[in-house]
């Protein structure tokens, strides 16, 4: 009798625990999440299936379509059509932000911003993320050659800050962590830790 007592506890206490601890895992991970940069509305029409090496290689096929593309801006000017920002493809993050190793690039790309910006607040070297609907090719002069850039027509346009060297220095920090488990017949355990 008493046995049966000690499992029933020990199996109810194993329960509770789990379940306490996929709460808890529920809630870190919801907690840091990182939001998405593209807008909700623009989010259905966004073709995620479609790669920037595959626009490069045949680029009349996927006209129209809406793609994520990210990069460094190279230059900008001013068109009749709006402003013309040239940009360095470079592969996005999870949080789909341009990567900073322009070895990773694949070519160049054109977004054109329909509204006016002043070229001169397009600073080199800043990084963006652009959500554009994909429009035909434009051949333009690159040093000595033509080259064909794919273009897109901006729906959204996300600059991220440039890195300075003090932001990729080590910076003190703060961290915390949850652990625990559950023993043979009525053993159970938890913890709590925090670090600097």
């Amino acid at each position: 009798m008493e046995t049966t007592r000690l499992s029933r506890y020990s199996v109810d206490m194993r329960l509770r625990s789990c379940k306490s601890w996929l709460l808890a895992v529920l809630v870190l991970s919801t907690a840091c999440a990182s939001p998405r940069v593209v807008p909700e509305t623009l989010e259905p029409l966004v073709d995620r299936a479609v790669t920037f090496r595959e626009v490069v290689a045949a680029p009349d096929s996927y006209q129209g379509k809406v793609v994520v593309f990210g990069g460094e801006v190279l230059k900008a000017k001013r068109l009749k059509e709006g402003t013309q920002i040239e940009l360095l493809q470079l592969p996005l993050d999870t949080r789909e932000r341009p990567i900073r190793d322009r070895q990773q690039s694949q070519g160049r790309f054109l977004a054109i911003q329909p509204e006016f910006l002043d070229p001169a607040t397009i600073v080199e070297g800043t990084s963006m993320t652009i959500v554009g609907e994909l429009s035909m090719t434009k051949v333009e002069h690159l040093d000595d050659i033509e080259y064909r850039y794919p273009v897109l027509i901006v729906k959204y346009l996300q600059t991220w800050p440039m890195s300075s060297p003090e932001s990729v220095r080590p910076q003190p920090g703060f961290s915390f962590g949850i652990f625990g488990g559950t023993g043979g017949r009525v053993g159970g355990g938890g913890g709590f830790g925090i670090g600097f």
